[in-house]
């Protein structure tokens, strides 16, 4: 925009540090003229500023230009732009571009330097920003008026805290997605949730993201230093995570200037505000904490720029129009902006030269340059995109065929995927956003325009929500914020034992003990059992009266040694002094204490005893008998064999006590249920399948790192890590890999002795494997365990077996003796059925 020497229209710079209402001021002056444009560095923020104005003005008088947005009149009197995208060919009575101080930017600072440089408005030119411009503005622009605003609150340094320990309405700061997330993460654990706000989020997504924590829905802002430029929200403290961020080509460490702008988002408007540190970043250095709080920072010596007067008479001519040095020393050129490396890229490829040979082509290939690669990677695949558009645009009509776009378009429209991938389909579909915004390029812009926007509002309400799920406990942020408005929360127990509080479930009554439920969220945790414990206190009380009053049918024991009333665990058993007198481990709540709790512990002791003495009955008579003075000492000794293994007892170890026993005391023993076998005596009552039960309970309390095996009805894979007494105990006899329960391995060996009396060799019908419910091979291992040598074949299709004498030798029959026909042994086996049973 070029101006004669008649006419010098009023320019005039606004500097000053954040929060001093230079943007406001801007937006007053620009509607107090009769027309104007404004050009902001972000699009967000000019969304905001346009929604401001269409809420004083109506939506006729004023229109929003972005890159990849048009809205409003063409012809509106006012304007609100991207930097960017400000059209600049045509008069405006006023004319104002914020953030000034961005024309020392590498990526974008050409771009405000051209505006500083060469726009003006009719009337008045206003340049919003840093005081750090003040000298470069004096020296490039002489007879711009200089105006400093003061901030209108106080900003100062609050020291390091732990992230647990940030004030509400917080904004914790750090410069890469990975390390957002990582905070985003503990802050839900901790503090219920938080906002997240990054550079690579869409507006509609920010805006969610940021009316998340404005409504105070959360408490807690996690961004990158996308809130550092014009994002305007409620934050009383900022707190850096983080003091190095990459910008784009190296890791550095912050500006003084760049902190103090991300700092000075704390405290709006007349409300003062705090900044600091958090994550174990550590405190600032004094030099850095006294330039932020009195907003005096290094004074800007360079700025970015770039020729803008342009040749395109052939890419060699760009080129060097591009790389074209400024006059002025406080200009520096910029040569490495997305457009310019794109450029150079393109223009090696053969296909780009052979067509981009005359001035509309070469200036087509810049348009097309200029098309943003919103990842900010320039990988292969944008250039390649931007190859493909070159080529359609260079061919047949000229526009990009529909199909083509609309099979670009179409595979973006997808909303599966975690967060990172709706962030990439994001930024894809805004460069068709921006590509759909060049009319000569398609034959229907205008329907592009609304299919890319609806993608994009898709796929951003989608990011919205995954974030939300991830980053926010919805029922604790509702709960606190609750808790913070009214100061406390209502609590009810169901019949059902379920906790609520303010119509959250938050936990369970289980038995006499409140289990919250699962949260990661220690704020939420704190608050909810404060409100729980009210309503909590009282249920228990009435339980515990209920328990100390009811029968036994009440009562149970399970498989895991939990004590249960209704069904509910209220106790544990754990190892006692002996094996059969386990201890009580208490499930109750922590304010059960003194007379309440021991009355509990009698109690449920007492259930204990009625319970396992039902199932071991008559273990405890054995007991009995054991310290019984009037019993003979082998009949003693028995006992204490069979209560030690729980109603198993080995004959090989107590051979000599069986052999004394006197006709009394094998009276006594089988009135107790007690039966003897060729290897073992055992209490056949207790192999019950509740008592089986009882008994592996009472062996695991003392071997609690070792799952026992659960009874079977005759056989159980033996497991190396239990020994013959451990099985013995369980009421199974251990035999080569095996254990047989005691009875059945007696009944085998009875079997195997009356098939081979006197010497006879023995084979083994299905009927003792359907006995024992082994395998062929696997009975063949136990029958050898137990004393018989397998024969060599002699023609017969099974094993045969001869049973080996106490000195190793094999017991034949005598030679006149017939070999019993069919299955003898089947026979011994019906025999004993009747015996044992």
């Amino acid at each position: 925009m070029e101006f004669g020497p008649t006419r010098r229209p009023k320019v005039v710079a606004v500097l000053g540090p954040t929060n001093t209402g230079k943007t406001h001021f801007a937006v007053e002056r620009m509607l107090a003229h009769r027309s104007g444009i404004i050009g902001f560095p972000l699009r967000l923020l000019a969304r905001e500023i346009y929604d401001r104005i269409v809420a004083k003005t109506g939506r006729g008088s004023v229109a929003l230009v972005t890159g990849e947005e048009r809205l409003g009149p063409a012809d509106a009197p006012y304007v609100v732009a991207t930097v960017e995208a400000m059209p600049l060919d045509q008069p405006y009575a006023f004319l104002a571009v914020d953030e000034i101080q961005l024309c020392a930017d590498d990526e974008r600072g050409h771009v405000f330097t051209d505006r500083l440089l060469k726009a003006r408005g009719v009337d008045e030119t206003m340049f919003l920003g840093s005081d750090a411009m003040r000298g470069l503005l004096k020296r490039l622009v002489p007879d711009a008026g200089l105006v400093t605003r003061p901030r209108l609150s106080t900003l100062s340094y609050d020291g390091e805290r732990k992230l647990t320990r940030l004030p509400r309405r917080s904004a914790v700061v750090a410069f890469s997605a990975a390390d957002v997330y990582q905070l985003g993460e503990v802050m839900r654990r901790q503090r219920g949730g938080a906002a997240i706000v990054l550079g690579a989020l869409s507006p509609r997504t920010r805006n969610a993201q940021v009316e998340l924590y404005q409504s105070g829905e959360v408490d807690y802002l996690v961004a990158t230093d996308a809130i550092g430029m014009g994002l305007n929200m409620d934050v009383g403290h900022v707190a850096f995570a983080g003091l190095n961020k990459f910008d784009g080509r190296k890791r550095r460490t912050l500006l003084p200037r760049e902190v103090g702008q991300i700092a000075g988002r704390a405290g709006r408007y007349l409300h003062d505000g705090t900044f600091g540190t958090t994550g174990g970043q550590g405190e600032l250095r004094e030099d850095l904490v006294a330039a932020v709080e009195s907003h005096r920072f290094e004074p800007i010596q360079q700025i970015r720029w770039r020729n803008t007067e342009l040749a395109f008479g052939s890419i060699g001519e760009l080129m060097r129009s591009l790389d074209r040095d400024p006059e002025l020393r406080c200009l520096s050129k910029t040569r490495d902006a997305l457009d310019h490396r794109s450029l150079a890229l393109l223009s090696r490829r053969d296909d780009v030269r052979r067509v981009a040979t005359g001035r509309s082509t070469v200036q087509l290939l810049w348009q097309v340059c200029q098309i943003p690669d919103y990842r900010k990677t320039l990988t292969e695949a944008h250039l390649h995109l931007l190859s493909a558009v070159f080529a359609h645009l260079c061919a047949g009509d000229g526009v990009l065929p529909s199909s083509w776009v609309a099979q670009m378009v179409t595979r973006l429209e997808r909303t599966d995927g975690d967060i990172d991938a709706l962030v990439a389909r994001i930024a894809h579909i805004r460069t068709w956003t921006y590509v759909s915004h060049r009319h000569a390029w398609l034959d229907d812009a205008q329907h592009w325009q609304e299919r890319t926007r609806a993608v994009e509002d898709k796929l951003s309400d989608a990011l919205h929500e995954r974030l939300t799920q991830r980053f926010v406990d919805r029922k604790t942020a509702a709960l606190m914020k609750k808790l913070r408005l009214e100061g406390d929360l209502q609590a009810s127990v169901a019949s059902d034992g379920e906790v609520e509080v303010d119509g959250h479930a938050v936990g369970r009554l289980r038995g006499l003990r409140f289990a919250m439920a699962s949260t990661e969220a220690e704020a939420e945790r704190r608050a909810v059992a404060m409100a729980a414990r009210r309503v909590v206190g009282h249920t228990l009380h009435k339980r515990v009266a209920k328990l100390l009053a009811d029968e036994a049918q009440a009562f149970g024991l399970d498989g895991d040694g939990h004590v249960l009333w209704q069904g509910e665990p209220v106790a544990r058993l754990v190892a006692g002094t002996t094996l059969l007198r386990p201890a009580l481990r208490p499930l109750w709540d922590d304010s059960i204490t003194n007379g309440t709790a021991a009355a509990l512990r009698t109690r449920l002791e007492q259930v204990v005893e009625d319970e396992l003495g039902q199932a071991l009955d008559p273990l405890p008579r054995l007991a009995q008998l054991h310290r019984d003075p009037a019993a003979t000492a082998p009949l003693r000794g028995l006992a204490f064999h069979l209560m030690e293994g729980l109603g198993t007892a080995e004959l090989a170890d107590a051979d000599g006590l069986v052999a004394a026993l006197d006709a009394s005391g094998r009276e006594r023993l089988g009135a107790l249920g007690v039966r003897f076998g060729v290897h073992s005596a055992y209490v056949h009552g207790l192999l019950r399948r509740d008592s089986l039960m009882a008994r592996r309970l009472l062996l695991q309390l003392q071997q609690p790192g070792v799952a026992l095996p659960l009874p079977g009805p005759n056989a159980l894979p033996a497991d190396p890590r239990l020994s013959a007494a451990d099985y013995r105990a369980l009421g199974y006899r251990l035999m080569r890999g095996h254990a047989l329960r005691v009875d059945i391995a007696e009944r085998l060996a009875h079997a195997l002795r009356q098939g081979t009396r006197q010497g006879r060799a023995f084979e083994p019908g299905p009927e003792l494997g359907g006995l024992t419910g082994l395998k062929r091979h696997e009975l063949d291992s136990v029958i050898q365990a137990f004393g018989y040598r397998r024969l060599q074949s002699d023609g017969h299709a099974q094993a045969r077996f001869r049973r080996i004498n106490r000195r190793g030798a094999e017991q034949r029959r005598p030679a006149r003796e017939q070999r019993p026909a069919g299955h003898a042994a089947f026979q011994a086996l019906a025999h004993l059925k009747v015996k044992v049973s």
